[in-house]
């Protein structure tokens, strides 16, 4: 019989080259193209395989519960858990991405309140009411831009 503690251990399992790139696919279209990773560590090697290779790859990517499905269900989770600073996040992907507009995000935090407990209902209203700031300030820059005529396509057109 071979002894466990013996036997060499890798310091993680091979990397799935396609499963890594579903799982960062699926993460730039659940969080958008900017949206951070981290890089270079131990730390990075583990959130990869956690989160871009099981949760990104294999759960996020299944099509019985679309996007905003799952991100509803995940804003519930993060309510209750009082994770609001991952909360703020998540409200301002479903302004950006149009999933949700300001009044529907403030119906959740109503709605989520009856559930979480009015001790954390300031936390979730704040966090929802940044998220909904940010995206006005946002949608307002651009209004602005396209009333003065400027051109925030990146091109350098108009007249001559």
């Amino acid at each position: 019989m071979t002894d466990p503690s013996n036997a060499p251990t890798a310091p993680h399992p091979p990397v799935d080259a396609e499963r890594r790139a579903r799982g960062l696919a699926m993460y730039r279209e659940v969080y958008g193209d900017d949206a951070p990773l981290p890089e270079g560590d131990s730390a990075a090697a583990f959130f990869e395989l956690l989160v871009i290779d099981q949760q990104f790859a294999e759960v996020w990517s299944r099509r019985a519960l679309p996007i905003p499905t799952r991100r509803l269900l995940t804003i519930g989770v993060l309510a209750a858990v009082h994770r609001f600073d991952i909360l703020e996040f998540q409200f301002a992907r479903t302004l950006a991405t149009g999933e949700l507009t300001p009044e529907q995000v403030r119906e959740v935090v109503i709605h989520l309140i009856t559930y979480v407990g009015t001790p954390s209902s300031g936390s979730l209203y704040q966090a929802a009411e940044l998220a909904i700031a940010a995206h006005a300030r946002g949608t307002a820059a651009d209004a602005d831009a396209r009333a003065d005529g400027t051109d925030t396509s990146g091109s350098h057109g108009g007249a001559s």
